[in-house]
């Protein structure tokens, strides 16, 4: 069953939280990010979308949809395009 753009922006929001929290004595600053979030976002993203997304796939993901969202709608709420891009790319 396909997640909807409201659970997939909670949990984008929950894992922001949960970065900064692990990054917060380097005042966020993270070049692995993309890694990061697909470590831990695989699972949970793979249930939600109905299909199987490995980490090292979904790291490039992070990477497409950001280089995405600041060249298109860099003001964009992130979470919500983050949502819809996954909802329109690996939703089964």
């Amino acid at each position: 069953m396909a997640g909807s753009r409201t659970a997939l922006a909670d949990i984008f929001q929950a894992a922001g939280k949960a970065h900064h929290q692990a990054f917060a004595a380097t005042n966020g600053d993270d070049p692995e990010w993309p890694e990061w979030y697909a470590r831990h976002l695989a699972g949970v993203l793979s249930e939600l979308l109905g299909a199987e997304l490995r980490p090292d796939a979904l790291a490039t993901d992070f990477k497409s949809v950001d280089a995405e969202m600041r060249a298109r709608d860099p003001g964009a709420e992130w979470t919500l395009y983050y949502a819809d891009w996954f909802l329109a790319r690996r939703s089964a």
